[in-house]
């Protein structure tokens, strides 16, 4: 008698990758529909899962070309642009052969995958630092200037020392660790990648927060960007303790 499907779909579950094989063979003749249903989730899955597997061997080459260095840091920031909140900047250190399926530019993320993606990398990194330098220092000395400084207090929250850095488009001042800055670097590079996702989730969790104890102005939806609801309430309340005075100008 042959197994029934909810055997077979058992089966299938309690194997490993290299057993499929075996599986699809073993049941190649069974013509039930839900069993011929069942190899084809488990083929077009298997499929998805090299193509992926392709795309992170890509965003690997900067990581293998540099190879000879133990400890490669990627480097990334987020918060340019927004009227308020503070910049963050992300130092990430992974293993050599860290696999983290679907970690991306943050940006091409949903927030979801963003946050899953954040507790693995948490788990599997070598080391991570964050940097933040707030409002009131972004005017002060700009926010170009202060997203280096977010950067170098990321680097020097490291629980090891880098070798190199992989940055996303900038070379960083006053760093003596040798640099590699890559136009559009979060989404060629595994590293970069998930610096980027570790200070977008740092900085998206730090937004709702300051919306619960600054209420009006929607930072846990806008996160400080320039929203229309987010101008209309600047215009309606004036600026928070926590907006870019230099940045909001124009609208107060």
């Amino acid at each position: 008698m042959s197994n029934s499907i909810k055997e077979i779909k058992m089966e299938f579950e309690r194997a490993d990758a290299e057993s499929y094989p075996l599986l699809y063979a073993k049941y190649a003749e069974d013509n039930r529909a839900g069993v011929v249903s069942l190899i084809s989730k488990y083929k077009k899955t298997e499929e998805k899962l090299k193509i992926e597997r392709a795309r992170l061997e890509q965003m690997r080459a900067y990581e293998n070309q540099y190879s000879s260095y133990e400890y490669i840091c990627g480097i990334d920031e987020v918060g340019r642009g927004p009227l308020a909140g503070p910049v963050v900047a992300g130092a990430v250190i992974l293993p050599k052969d860290c696999e983290i399926l679907y970690i991306n530019d943050s940006k091409q993320l949903s927030e979801k995958r963003r946050e899953a993606l954040y507790d693995e990398i948490m788990e599997k990194a070598v080391a991570t630092g964050i940097g933040m330098v707030s409002p009131a220092k972004i005017d002060e000395i700009n926010i170009l200037k202060a997203t280096y400084e977010a950067m170098r207090i990321a680097i020097g929250q490291l629980q090891v020392q880098p070798d190199l850095l992989l940055n996303d488009a900038v070379t960083i001042p006053e760093v003596l660790i040798q640099q590699v800055p890559i136009i559009k670097g979060d989404a060629k590079s595994m590293s970069i990648a998930a610096a980027s996702i570790i200070a977008k989730v740092t900085r998206d969790r730090l937004m709702v927060e300051y919306d619960k104890v600054i209420p009006g102005y929607g930072f846990a939806s806008n996160k400080g960007y320039g929203s229309a609801l987010h101008i209309d309430a600047i215009k309606r309340l004036g600026p928070s303790p926590i907006h870019r005075s230099t940045f909001i100008k124009h609208f107060i």
